[in-house]
């Protein structure tokens, strides 16, 4: 599952000169179609309120899926959601996802509350880090096909 929180839904509209022009759909699609040639599905979830995004988190933990997450300002602030992903964490597992690199912003965003617990962290490489997540959870965390 590709989990995508607040304000995810505005790519290619807002600062496209930190975040790109492409689109949430636009990535979607590609993502689909990098799955599809894995021979894996994948579903996409994205919510600007964090408790449809536990909701969902949940959801992926009660069936054991594996989660890529962009959790956009959610990183930096929310606790709830870094438990509801620790049953992930002890689970399938998830990767989180930043198109920007968080690390060369505003010191706030340097700090992560989910980081410490997921399997990795891609950020910086635009939204090729989806890709490249796609990519490691198809051959790291279930490689059974």
């Amino acid at each position: 599952m590709v989990i995508n929180g607040p304000n995810l839904d505005r790519l290619g509209k807002r600062q496209p000169e930190v975040y790109g022009s492409e689109t949430l759909a636009d990535v979607q699609e590609r993502l689909s179609a990098l799955a599809a040639q894995l021979g894996r599905r994948v579903g996409f979830f994205q919510s600007n309120h964090e408790g449809e995004i536990i909701d969902k988190v949940h959801e992926c933990a009660d069936h054991g899926a594996a989660i890529i997450i962009n959790p956009g300002g959610l990183t930096h602030t929310s606790v709830v959601l870094r438990d509801a992903l620790a049953e992930i964490a002890d689970g399938a597992g998830f990767v989180e996802v930043h198109i920007s690199n968080v690390h060369a912003r505003e010191a706030f965003r340097g700090h992560s509350y989910l980081s410490p617990i997921a399997l990795g962290v891609i950020a910086g490489l635009g939204t090729a880090g989806y890709d490249l997540a796609l990519r490691f959870v198809d051959e790291r965390v279930l490689p059974q096909r």
